[in-house]
């Protein structure tokens, strides 16, 4: 096998990839503690029952549902349910309030506002 070496004119595929690189973008990133907590407000949105307790509250009359109504209807034992329902509260999505022994849970919007910017489009 023969080993050449590229005259001046010549370029490699990763030569042309820099001429068309920006490299101002590197620097445009979010910072690292608001990048971790909108994963973990991600992650806590991302499984197929977090959806549904999510939407359910969303759609509840007075916009806030108990633990043992959400537990009746999606037909789930309440510790499991709980669980879910901390998971969202700890990343932010969810707000928690205690009345007697049980716990109501309605949106945070401002959680959800994050969340919501993340994903848009920015326009510039």
């Amino acid at each position: 096998m023969a080993i050449t070496a590229l005259s001046a004119s010549e370029t490699t595929p990763d030569d042309a990839a820099a001429e068309t690189c920006t490299p101002a973008l590197a620097c445009l990133l979010i910072d690292r503690d608001e990048a971790e907590r909108l994963a973990a407000a991600l992650k806590a949105i991302a499984d197929p029952t977090r959806l549904q307790i999510l939407r359910l509250i969303e759609r509840a009359p007075s916009g806030e549902a108990c633990v043992c109504d959400l537990a009746d209807c999606l037909g789930f034992r309440q510790p499991t349910v709980s669980h879910h329902l901390k998971i969202m509260t700890e990343a932010g999505i969810l707000d928690r309030e205690r009345r007697g022994t049980w716990s109501w849970y309605s949106l945070n919007h401002e959680g959800l506002r994050r969340v919501r910017e993340i994903l848009e489009p920015v326009t510039v």
